[in-house]
């Protein structure tokens, strides 16, 4: 059975290996271990999700000199939060996000996985339903599937095919969620908020976003397109109609983690019924202190944010994530050898993290790039395809 799954895999251009790879600042090392002889290669990294070039700064080096004469064991929290894990960094890390949200509530837990795959079975019921977009995380799927609650998936970003489930299921159920991304994570396109918003008022159900891609790099000091999005001519926010907000630490703030941010009675229900967090040891404090001292210096990083936008608009994108469709799972791995032979380190993205028939790669933008590294990286997509 294993042996023809990974037979199948191969044949189908969809099998994987962890590449042997070492991350160095904007680029990537790496050294072909069947052949010695081969010169380590050095290529842009262009598929990474340090969108803030954070990782490529000297932001690190800084915070290990202010931590170093700590004296404290700082590596690990060797047991989940509600046992001794809960150490002071996680108070002292949802205090500086919740000042990013109106002070709402905040939760952090140990990955974006986490997350998405435990909010939904803890916050939903039977007598609920959950209204998921079709392009949503792979995380958020496996998070339904745990939900006592139905749900179904509506056509991407199609306003007019949810609100065609909303009529027809709005006295049926208890609560009605809808979930979305706010910045989609293979396609680089946002949610339409301010419609997601207007049928919220109209049929009253909760919203959960996801805002992994766009926390850091989007929004008023970086807390996302939520916090950008202006609903009302009195400045109010979408991230005020939104009842749970998540977002990870592992992308645009080069750390570890995810957080939600939600009202104090839901924080309290995670904390009782979430088994991801229940269940899991906690983060150590060396990641919850360096999480802090890069969010808590965000509002300090509008020069990235703006550089960042600058490159997007050079390659005419709607964010900082560009797909080249590809279509076939073979011209997707070509695209990346190609670029791999040009000096860029770009990915090919294929099912099941995409839809069939829809492999691509994904190019991630960083502010680590300069004018020069665009200029070139748009000389060689002429070449590419």
């Amino acid at each position: 059975m294993t042996e023809d799954i990974l037979a199948r895999l191969k044949a189908d251009d969809n099998f994987r290996q962890l590449p042997d790879i070492k991350c160095s600042g904007k680029y990537i090392l790496i050294k072909d271990k069947n052949d010695e002889n081969k010169k380590e290669e050095c290529l842009l990294n262009f598929s990474s999700n340090d969108y803030l070039g954070i990782a490529a700064s000297d932001m690190h080096k800084k915070f290990m000199h202010e931590i170093a004469e700590s004296g404290e064991f700082l590596l690990s929290n060797p047991s989940s939060r509600l046992i001794t894990g809960n150490s002071p960094d996680y108070s002292t890390l949802e205090q500086t996000i919740a000042k990013l949200y109106e002070c709402r509530s905040v939760l952090v837990l140990g990955s974006g996985y986490l997350v998405n795959s435990g909010v939904l079975p803890a916050v939903t019921f039977k007598k609920d339903l959950i209204l998921a977009d079709k392009l949503v995380h792979a995380s958020i799927i496996d998070g339904l599937r745990l939900c006592e609650a139905e749900w179904i998936r509506f056509a991407h970003n199609d306003m007019n095919h949810l609100e065609t489930l909303l009529k027809k299921n709005k006295e049926k159920y208890d609560n009605i969620w809808v979930v979305t991304e706010s910045l989609f994570s293979m396609d680089g396109d946002k949610a339409l908020l301010k419609e997601l918003i207007e049928l919220k008022n109209k049929y009253g159900f909760k919203i959960y976003i996801d805002e992994a891609h766009a926390f850091g790099v989007l929004g008023p000091d970086g807390a996302g397109l939520t916090s950008e999005i202006i609903i009302d001519s009195n400045g109010k926010t979408a991230a005020t109609e939104c009842d749970i907000i998540i977002a990870t630490l592992g992308k645009a703030i080069a750390s570890q983690g995810a957080f939600v941010v939600t009202d104090s009675q839901t924080r309290d229900l995670l904390i009782n019924r979430m088994r991801t967090l229940i269940f899991s040891t906690a983060l150590p404090p060396v990641s919850l202190r360096w999480s802090d001292y890069v969010i808590s210096r965000l509002p300090e990083m509008k020069r990235e944010r703006e550089h960042l936008a600058k490159m997007v608009k050079m390659c005419n994108g709607e964010s900082q994530i560009i797909p080249i469709i590809a279509g076939e799972n073979s011209k997707a791995l070509e695209m990346s050898r190609k670029f791999r032979e040009a000096g860029f380190w770009v990915m090919p993205v294929r099912y099941p993290t995409v839809p069939k028939g829809s492999a691509r790669v994904r190019v991630s933008l960083s502010a680590a790039f300069s004018d020069e590294d665009i200029a070139k990286f748009l000389d060689v997509c002429k070449n590419i395809g």
